[in-house]
């Protein structure tokens, strides 16, 4: 089954997309028919917010990921010289290390590389935009019709129809929580960049924003490029200072705003969130690092509803329920 996800990643990762943007826009859906507006005018209308948001967001990162792109050999030269440099400061210290050897075993361009290549896969994903577009439409006028052919379906419809609607809930409260917090990290961090005068700060509020998806390491590679960036262009001080109010922006919207919101909700242990997060990134690239804990979530409820799986969603669990009980 791997096997054939991977060679059908293709197809398989934007119809995941889809499916992940119609359980975000729902309760869109569901608030405009409290108004009694008709269905088809309520989804032509998220859909041309979603298309507004896609152009508008690859209209004013395009630019800078295309210059970044161009001067990205230069800055590579530059970040050498300036990790030599402080090879020779430290070599002032009595520590003592070969130039030539690190160097050949650890090139500072790639860690730039690393980010770069993420926004590019991401960027090839959204390439199907249309696709994905036409899937959610679909999506969203088939959702109502769902629950009857589910209680049709099941032996248990019920039991079955519980589940899910944990699942959904589960989800629609994990990407709005998420996706807000995500939203005031980048725009913190552009801010910040943008006071401290690093250039591409747009570029890399964006990227903040999309790479906080990605639990424990994704706020990290996010904030290497332009603390990177900085000591190039505006030297060691300023580069210490976007380092420590990256810092600052991802401990308090990570350990102190996000937890608060998100509470117990996920009930995945945070080994299990760092291993899904390198599972689904092999099987589905950068979209399955983004999206890797809603992912694990799924097989997580999936497993609860067998008997004979249910083993299995008990050590993916944080264990506080069997501490509870």
């Amino acid at each position: 089954m791997l096997a054939g996800i991977k060679s059908a990643s293709a197809i398989i990762i934007p119809f995941i997309l889809a499916a992940f943007i119609a359980i975000i826009c729902s309760p869109l859906i569901k608030f405009f028919a409290r108004y009694r507006i008709p269905k088809g005018i309520a989804v032509i209308f998220v859909v041309l917010i979603i298309v507004g948001l896609g152009v508008s967001l690859g209209g004013l990162v395009g630019q800078s990921v295309n210059d970044f792109s161009q001067q990205l050999p230069q800055f590579k030269v530059k970040l050498k010289e300036e990790f030599v440099w402080l090879v020779d400061i430290a070599s002032q210290y009595n520590i003592l290390i070969n130039k030539d050897q690190i160097l050949s075993m650890f090139d500072p361009g790639k860690m730039v590389d690393v980010a770069t290549n993420m926004l590019t896969g991401l960027g090839g994903v959204m390439a199907n935009m249309f696709l994905i577009i036409l899937t959610v439409v679909f999506m969203l006028f088939e959702g109502p019709s769902l629950n009857h052919k589910i209680h049709s379906a099941l032996n248990d419809p019920d039991k079955k129809m519980k589940q899910i609607n944990r699942f959904l809930d589960s989800i629609n409260s994990y990407l709005a929580i998420k996706t807000l917090v995500s939203l005031g990290t980048g725009i913190l961090a552009a801010s910040l960049l943008w006071f401290l005068d690093v250039d591409y700060f747009v570029l890399w509020g964006v990227l903040a924003f999309m790479f906080n998806y990605i639990p424990n390491i994704g706020s990290i590679i996010a904030a290497v490029p332009a603390v990177l960036l900085a000591l190039i262009t505006q030297g060691p001080l300023v580069a210490g200072l976007v380092g420590a109010g990256y810092l600052v922006i991802n401990t308090v919207m990570g350990n102190i705003v996000e937890p608060k919101f998100l509470g117990k909700g996920l009930g995945l242990s945070t080994l299990v969130v760092f291993l899904s997060l390198i599972f689904w990134g092999w099987l589905l690239g950068s979209v399955g690092m983004l999206l890797s804990v809603p992912l694990t979530m799924i097989v997580k409820i999936g497993l609860e509803a067998s008997d004979e799986g249910r083993w299995v969603a008990t050590l993916l669990g944080t264990g506080e329920e069997l501490t509870e009980n």
